[in-house]
């Protein structure tokens, strides 16, 4: 059965139906230092000087300077990379853990090919870097080559295997260059929102530990305009009823009531209950006598991701696994102010230090009890908690515009290739 010679969705002006080749047919040759290091040619690492591009530090579309960064100096550079510099828009590929990432050079200044990554010089008349970098992160080429790796837990790819790969593309250097650039633009959007999103998580961070006062003190950095006086300190089994339900595990059913555990948190306050056990009504009675969550309280995980918390915002009936704590004040907006209260370091330094250690790191009720809460009067409590109820908000929308991105994304990859 004949291939598919066009995909799905396509720029208008071009129809000329596109041609099946080997891979390496259109590459000039691959610069592949598969094994050099520093040591082998009798130098070292540096403390600044040209990045070593490895598997680690090329992601997706973009290079982190941050993860993995060793440096080459001058000497080293020109020993290493001498005839074969890197240049600006060449595509660089990880071979293997992981396998399959594509990301260009992002300049000219310089960068050493370090372990398992290589680098393709194509034939410039045939293939053009920018949707060469498009073709090799699709999901088509990436399933071609997950199937001819070689390896067993880290399976990578080869040069061997390169040869024997099949690809399907357009010949008409402008049809790739449109293909290329739409996929640049789409990333550079990508990448703004991903900034976005990291500035205002950035913002909540600071603010979660500016907006609350610091050991010792009795007033915050910052405070929001209209308020004034010290703060009062409590213990935390003083401002709510804490408790949790029974131990016993019960058994699941195919319909019933969701049963969470602190493995179904997600997102920023997400609780998961399409993907929750389910209970029989009888055991949910049975459970809840003791305690059971209801609008306002505080699941506060004891065992595993100690300290981690969610405010119960859905009337949605279910239970929490005894991994949880349940914290219920006799104001909603004591619930609010505690949730946002919890997250800031001097909170979190508390519990850490009342965490019980050994086969699996747990908080017991009675110290949950003895932690020291830091709070103004009930009006900047509220003020408080709009406040960073606010930030969430922004930070949940940013989240869903970056996650609509990069779906717009994986859904042309999937239509715009063969």
């Amino acid at each position: 059965m004949e291939k598919q010679k066009c995909p799905e969705v396509r720029f208008n002006s071009f129809t000329k139906d596109w041609e099946q080749s080997y891979f390496l047919d259109n590459i000039q040759n691959i610069i592949d230092y598969r094994g050099r290091t520093p040591k082998k040619l009798g130098m070292d690492w540096s403390k600044s000087g040209y990045l070593a591009l490895s598997a680690l530090n090329v992601k997706n579309g973009y290079i982190d300077p941050r993860i993995d960064a060793h440096y080459g100096d001058e000497k080293l550079y020109q020993k290493w990379m001498s005839g074969n510099e890197l240049r600006k828009g060449q595509v660089l590929f990880t071979t293997e853990a992981p396998m399959g990432n594509v990301a260009q050079v992002p300049d000219d200044t310089g960068y050493i090919l370090s372990q398992r990554t290589i680098a393709f010089n194509t034939e410039k008349n045939k293939i053009s870097d920018n949707f060469l970098a498009v073709l090799l992160g699709s999901p088509n080429v990436f399933n071609r080559l997950s199937e001819l790796c070689s390896g067993g837990t880290a399976k990578g790819v080869s040069q061997k295997s390169l040869s024997t790969l099949e690809v399907i593309f357009p010949t008409e250097l402008n049809e790739q260059e449109c293909i290329g650039n739409f996929f640049q633009n789409l990333d550079k959007s990508i990448a703004l929102q991903e900034k976005k999103l990291s500035q205002t998580q950035n913002l909540k961070k600071a603010m979660l530990e500016k907006m609350f006062p610091k050991v010792g003190s009795k007033q915050p950095e910052i405070r929001l305009k209209g308020f004034s006086g010290d703060w009062d300190t409590i213990r935390l089994g003083s401002l709510c009823s804490i408790g949790d339900i029974d131990h016993r595990m019960p058994e699941s059913t195919k319909s019933g009531i969701p049963y969470l555990m602190t493995g179904d948190f997600f997102g920023i306050n997400g609780l998961d209950f399409e993907n929750a056990k389910l209970i029989s009504n009888e055991d949910y009675e049975q459970l809840s006598k003791k305690i059971k969550p209801e609008i306002g309280d505080i699941l506060f995980a004891r065992y595993a991701s100690v300290g981690t918390v969610r405010l119960v915002v859905t009337d949605v009936k279910f239970l929490i696994s005894y991994s949880c704590a349940i914290l219920k004040t006799s104001v909603n907006s004591k619930g609010e102010y505690l949730f946002y209260w919890f997250q800031n370091s001097f909170a979190q330094n508390q519990i850490e230090q009342e965490i019980n250690t050994g086969s699996q790191r747990n908080i017991g009720i009675d110290s949950l009890k003895k932690l020291s809460v830091i709070l103004p009067k009930t009006n900047e409590q509220k003020a408080i908690a709009y406040f960073f109820k606010s930030l969430d908000e922004t930070l949940a929308l940013q989240q869903q515009q970056l996650q609509t991105l990069k779906n717009l994304k994986q859904s042309f990859l999937e239509k715009m290739f063969v």
